[in-house]
């Protein structure tokens, strides 16, 4: 992390006047910015920390043709899992999101956040709790009707399936699309996809006792959960109802959580025994994912090879179950 970059895109003068107009509007009074921390190693758009009174701003920038679906998603899914469960979110700045020349601003105020490896044990305790919060609500159809998201970079359709089953809103609005995607990016060895491929189809068969559809973050892995000293905020949702499972599978898919996270989760809900056996399962649309956008870097080539193991590994059980 590097303070003060001069040259950092959200010092430029446009953008940083964009940000100053919406941070007064919110205030109610003139603000400025007196300092700035650059975040740019903790995310994939610029990003960083205004410091001003009397608040400092979180601000992402982006310049991608859906920049503003994808920052316009982000708030509605905040608001939507705040409202459903009651959990704490971080607060816009003025409409949360804001044009400029070449793109768009997200902007929050920031939080007084302890980063990961500064966390304490009620830091921990606290994200297994918030997950658990938010699995407590339910609906009666997997996905998310009339209200689509982003998982990273991508358009994640949240539309319900007809069998209203989850293994098939699994398969037809996770694996598959992502499996196109890494297809068309040339990075999936055509073996590889192939197993995918005929993965797929027999899912159900691989998913245990079926859930009732749970409120999900929806990209739960840790850095998605700001620690502060009044407990865990949950940004960068993607939230649909679905199985339980997947926000415990992705929570440390990139890297180690503390043990305390599932405790805490389980004084609230109980986790199936079972789960182990498929969390590599709910994480194979996320390697694809990862293949797609990273492929050719270690990073991708990391999940490519995690994919290939546990493709291999379940297509090993179907092999058995016959």
């Amino acid at each position: 992390m590097s303070v003060d970059p001069v040259n950092h895109p959200l010092r430029r003068p446009v953008v940083l006047e964009a940000i100053t107009r919406a941070a007064s509007g919110h205030a109610g009074r003139p603000w400025a910015a007196q300092g700035f921390t650059d975040l740019d190693d903790r995310a994939s758009h610029p990003c960083g920390v205004l410091h001003g009174r009397p608040f400092p701003v979180f601000a992402k920038l982006d310049s991608a043709p859906d920049a503003a679906a994808k920052f316009t998603a982000e708030i509605r899914g905040l608001d939507l899992v705040e409202r459903l469960a009651g959990i704490a979110t971080p607060t816009p700045v003025g409409p949360g999101v804001v044009p400029v020349e070449d793109g768009w601003l997200l902007l929050f105020e920031a939080l007084p956040e302890r980063h990961a490896e500064d966390r304490t044990r009620d830091d921990w305790r606290s994200i297994g709790h918030t997950l658990a919060r938010l699995h407590t609500v339910h609906s009666t159809q997997f996905g998310l009707d009339g209200q689509d998201g982003f998982f990273g970079p991508f358009r994640q359709d949240n539309t319900p399936v007809p069998a209203n089953r989850w293994a098939d809103f699994y398969a037809e609005r996770r694996v598959r699309p992502l499996l196109r995607s890494a297809v068309g990016s040339g990075y999936l060895p055509a073996d590889l996809a192939g197993a995918v491929e005929r993965l797929v189809p027999r899912l159900a068969e691989l998913s245990g006792a079926e859930p009732r559809p749970s409120l999900v973050h929806g990209d739960a892995q840790q850095n998605n959960f700001v620690s502060t000293p009044a407990g865990a905020v949950v940004v960068d949702v993607a939230p649909y109802f679905g199985h339980p499972e997947i926000d415990l599978a992705l929570v440390d898919h990139f890297a180690p959580v503390s043990p305390d996270v599932f405790d805490a989760y389980r004084e609230i809900r109980p986790i199936d025994p079972d789960f182990p056996a498929r969390r590599e399962l709910w994480r194979l649309f996320a390697y694809l994912a990862a293949v797609t956008v990273d492929g050719t870097s270690p990073f991708g080539r990391r999940y490519l090879g995690r994919l290939s193991a546990a493709v291999a590994h379940y297509t090993s059980v179907l092999g058995s179950q016959r």
